[in-house]
């Protein structure tokens, strides 16, 4: 049987990075010879397999041909005559249609390893612009090997500004689209992700409230970069270095600020309710994507109390602990500490702040911390209502608050 190690495995160890999943391409067989071999199909749209031993996939070689709009549009043909090279050619970009032999040497038609170490994103062919999907794909290959110093050949960008053109963007599903932003806020720079899309006209396609911050400006003495979208890639990219791979700080850091595009152009730099008029186009963003409950929650309470984090210090004890209350803090603890984080993003996402301290994330820490020790059982509720245990429970966890913000 011949197989070769292909994607992303190679391309991780060329560029000196931590393996991920194998993926493997096997040559001149049939499912038929693969089923009498032990291998387990798992493959809906096209014959993959999983390995008996090692449980890794083996995918027949295959060629691909557009049939239809959007990236569903494809027929796949796989049978033993289908080459290496065949392969190969139907794949992305070069740096992904490299293949290993057992001996480890590299079969490497479309010079994938050379573009590697020339730092450059390209593809392999024009078969490229048959795929809508694939411009979601450099955007978010982007947002992981921008920091290695990689760029879009020009070639390439002119394409997906083709495609963007052509309007396939639109035939996307929901949950392909949702899929690449996950990825990308899991990258060490979500800006290039957004950088991208905007390069090739295609962010307005995909997310659109987010392109609409660009070019809203703020007040220079609180944003020094002036763009509203150049802040926001600073917080996504703050976001990804404060809490690397968490999705939903990183989603909650994109969506913070939509409401300053809704601005009116007469209160311009000023940004006034900006929190509460991001509500609306964040519900847009998160019902079109089917983004879960927990992206979406924490996202909405980001959107709503930025602010209010900010200028803690300036809160009463009551005011904090509303603020808890309104994040359902007790019931989810866990929401305050990535609510700290994306604040801290919001705040240090701005030219020159960048190392900047965030002590409103631990005091908001601190003051949950404190009410959060404090239990209804160990109150002196004996022979009270309901409601009045509740003003009860409510007096101790604001006291806790006091104490607790005493000791600062």
């Amino acid at each position: 049987m011949k197989t070769y190690l292909v994607g992303g495995a190679v391309r991780d160890r060329l560029l000196g990075l931590p393996p991920g999943d194998r993926d493997w391409v096997v040559v001149g067989e049939t499912p038929e010879s693969m089923l009498a071999a032990g291998f387990r199909p798992v493959g809906r749209d096209f014959p993959v397999f999983l390995h008996p031993g090692t449980g890794e996939e083996h995918a027949l070689a295959r060629t691909e041909r557009k049939t239809a709009p959007g990236y569903r549009g494809f027929v796949v043909h796989a049978d033993p005559s289908v080459t290496l090279e065949q392969d190969l050619e139907r794949r992305d970009f070069t740096l992904n249609a490299i293949a290993e032999r057992p001996d480890g040497t590299l079969v490497d038609p479309f010079g994938g390893a050379r573009d590697l170490e020339a730092r450059v994103l390209r593809h392999v062919g024009p078969a490229f612009v048959e795929d809508p999907l694939r411009v979601l794909r450099a955007a978010r290959f982007m947002a992981r090997l921008a920091p290695l110093g990689f760029r879009i050949a020009p070639e390439t960008m002119a394409l997906m500004r083709n495609i963007a053109a052509s309007g396939e963007l639109d035939a996307l599903v929901p949950e392909r689209v949702w899929q690449e932003l996950a990825k990308a806020l899991a990258s060490q720079q979500p800006s290039a992700f957004l950088r991208t899309l905007r390069e090739a006209d295609a962010l307005r396609a995909v997310l659109p409230e987010v392109d609409a911050l660009y070019g809203v400006p703020q007040r220079a003495e609180f944003h020094p970069e002036v763009d509203t979208g150049a802040h926001q890639e600073l917080v996504s990219d703050m976001a990804a270095r404060l809490a690397p791979g968490d999705t939903v700080v990183g989603f909650a850091a994109l969506a913070h600020d939509l409401g300053k595009a809704l601005t009116p152009k007469h209160e311009l730099p000023r940004h006034i309710g900006h929190e509460q008029a991001g509500l609306a186009p964040l519900r847009t963003v998160a019902e079109r994507l089917k983004v879960s409950l927990e992206h979406r929650d924490l996202a909405g309470i980001a959107c709503r109390e930025h602010l209010n984090v900010h200028r803690i210090g300036e809160l009463r004890d009551a005011t904090v602990h509303d603020l808890l209350l309104r994040c359902d803090a007790f019931r989810k603890p866990e929401r305050i500490a990535k609510l700290a984080l994306v604040c801290e993003a919001d705040k240090r996402g701005r030219l020159g702040s960048e190392d900047a301290a965030y002590p409103q994330g631990d005091e908001l820490r601190r003051a949950h911390a404190a009410a959060l020790a404090v239990n209804a059982r160990d109150l002196a509720v004996d022979g009270m209502s309901g409601t009045q245990i509740g003003e009860a429970l409510r007096k101790a966890r604001i006291a806790a608050i006091t104490q607790a913000r005493a000791g600062d």
